[in-house]
């Protein structure tokens, strides 16, 4: 099985724990030499904390992992288009490879709203997109239904 496939399925299952506690699902890991050194999903709505992002969790075990900030060579891989919060720590934490499923046409910051990764920073991100692209999108697609169906329900 292609890398990239395997270790975005490792990503969903993490979104569907945060599906799970309500929350967006959103999830990630990271990996270096072919092991996963972080996992995060999103628990804003769970910590009240706007930084609870699935790759700012991700990113905090990695590094206490390695114990190093810096996580050169690693790969990152999310379900969903990283925000401008993700793509700065990502940056800042010299992530070589970032590999993300569904667009995020509201917040993405690498095709949809700019493209954070071509700024010319000290580090350069290889980006790769679109790996499994349907299964992660129909994860936050059928969530926001639910929810919109529940508050009707109301």
């Amino acid at each position: 099985m292609d890398k990239d496939i395997k270790y975005m399925k490792e990503a969903i299952k993490e979104a569907k724990k945060a599906y799970l506690k309500n929350e967006v699902p959103i999830g990630c890991v990271i990996v270096y030499n072919d092991k996963i050194i972080g996992r995060g999903h999103n628990e804003r709505e769970t910590k009240q904390l706007s930084l609870a992002h699935a790759e700012i969790i991700a990113i905090k075990k990695a590094c206490k992992k390695i114990e190093s900030w810096r996580l050169e060579d690693s790969t990152i891989y999310i379900t969903l288009e990283p925000c401008s919060m993700c793509g700065g720590a990502i940056i800042q934490s010299r992530i070589k490879r970032v590999v993300y499923g569904a667009k995020d046409y509201r917040f993405g910051v690498h095709q949809s709203i700019m493209n954070l990764f071509d700024v010319p920073f000290n580090h350069k991100v290889s980006v790769t997109t679109s790996v499994l692209e349907d299964e992660c999108s129909k994860l936050i697609s059928d969530f926001f239904k639910e929810l919109r169906e529940n508050k009707l329900a109301k």
